[in-house]
């Protein structure tokens, strides 16, 4: 086993499995800028965060559950009347999210809400925050079935762990006096 090699399998033992896969790149760097071993090393260091916050990243993305990908920055702000963009950049902030503050857009079909709403939560995975996005009726049948089902349990989990909890479309479904219980005892 070369040298390459057991450095490789030492770094994956370690957990530095993202820079043992990149380590010949960040080697041929390296020797063609002449680094010194302190700059090689924080370069590996550096590598090896980046790639874990990307992954990070990646995953609160896919537990996050958007219906599509939209951000802050293609709101079109000129499309809606009611918002500035003095309140924008100030929802954008995410202040609100630390103060425990629960923000809720209101308006006809067709405005923005969503868009905005995932927006905020994009935002906020990539400031570090756990976002959960759901539908109510969604949320609903996986209080229904929390009991029953691990879909649902974990579902619930992972909502009760977040952050930021983003419901769409809170005030389209009528609920009979169970369906709401369980979801004010939820919030």
């Amino acid at each position: 086993m070369t040298q390459l090699n057991q450095l490789q399998e030492l770094m994956r033992t370690l957990r530095f499995v993202e820079t043992s896969n990149h380590l010949t790149e960040l080697i041929k760097q390296a020797e063609q800028n002449d680094h010194s071993y302190t700059r090689f090393l924080l370069d590996i260091m550096q590598y090896e965060q980046k790639r874990r916050e990307e992954k990070q990243v990646e995953k609160r993305l896919k537990w996050a559950t958007f219906p599509d990908y939209k951000t802050l920055e293609e709101f079109d702000i000129k499309e809606q009347q009611s918002l500035s963009k003095k309140q924008l950049n100030q929802l954008g902030d995410l202040t609100w999210i630390d103060q425990l503050y629960n923000l809720v857009l209101l308006g006809p079909p067709g405005v923005g809400k969503t868009h905005l709403a995932i927006g905020l939560g994009i935002k906020a995975i990539y400031e570090g925050y756990k976002v959960i996005f759901t539908s109510m009726g969604d949320l609903v049948h996986a209080l229904k079935t929390e009991e029953i089902t691990r879909k649902s349990k974990t579902s619930l989990k992972r909502m009760r762990d977040a952050d930021l909890v983003i419901i769409d479309d809170l005030m389209f479904m009528a609920m009979d006096q169970q369906e709401a219980n369980l979801f004010f005892h939820l919030i």
